[in-house]
């Protein structure tokens, strides 16, 4: 594999406690790994976090896929997300095959940038917005009969100028928005926040709404 450039501008490291705020939004990622002087990325819309402390989260790698066999084949694999100006990308990395029964190396055949994060020898995709670094728990019975691979974060990192202060920020960066697949290669984006608060029952009963139990 050819060597990795240096770390690009802009990431920040992530607390870990706030690791799963990377992904508690519900974006695509780009799932990449390498293994045995391979590598590849592959596109999935079914990723979540799982747990707080230490962070864990869980994607689904089909059986046909060859990322599949370098993260079983690692024990090591990352989530990276991309952004509104990656949609092309993520959505051709999500419908073609890597590997010798495919394309070989998409980072190479499609020119995409790669770069090394904490972990010795995992490509992180340049230009995302959120990288996590992840340790594979084995699950052998749930990986073969679900497609569901388990992983702690043992590292994190994001575009400080739309995550900081463990919240994100997409005001003014309307391309670095993350990615929300709906299906066929249409991705919805983060629109506009609001900041919830507490209210009491009596304002509820004024307007109208209904108390959560």
């Amino acid at each position: 594999m050819p060597a990795m450039p240096a770390t690009p501008a802009h990431r920040a490291p992530v607390l870990p406690k706030h690791a799963y705020r990377l992904l508690n939004h519900g974006p695509t990622v780009l799932v990449s790994a390498a293994h045995g002087g391979r590598r590849n990325v592959m596109a999935a819309a079914w990723a979540m976090p799982l747990d707080f402390e230490p962070p864990k989260v869980a994607v689904v790698i089909d059986k046909s896929t060859f990322t599949r066999g370098l993260v079983e084949g690692s024990g090591r694999f990352a989530l990276n997300l991309p952004c509104a100006a990656q949609a092309d990308l993520a959505f051709t990395v999500g419908n073609t095959h890597g590997g010798p029964a495919g394309v070989g190396d998409k980072f190479a055949h499609y020119g995409i940038e790669a770069f090394e994060g904490s972990t010795p020898g995992l490509p992180l995709v340049a230009g995302c917005v959120a990288w996590l670094e992840c340790r594979l728990l084995p699950e052998p019975h749930v990986q073969q009969a679900y497609d569901l691979f388990l992983g702690e974060v043992v590292a994190a990192q994001a575009d400080e100028r739309v995550f900081s202060q463990g919240r994100w920020h997409f005001d003014g960066h309307p391309g670095l928005r993350t990615l929300h697949h709906v299906s066929g290669g249409h991705f919805v984006l983060p629109q506009d926040a609001v900041q919830g608060r507490l209210i009491d029952r009596q304002h509820l009963h004024d307007t109208g709404g209904t108390p959560c139990t």
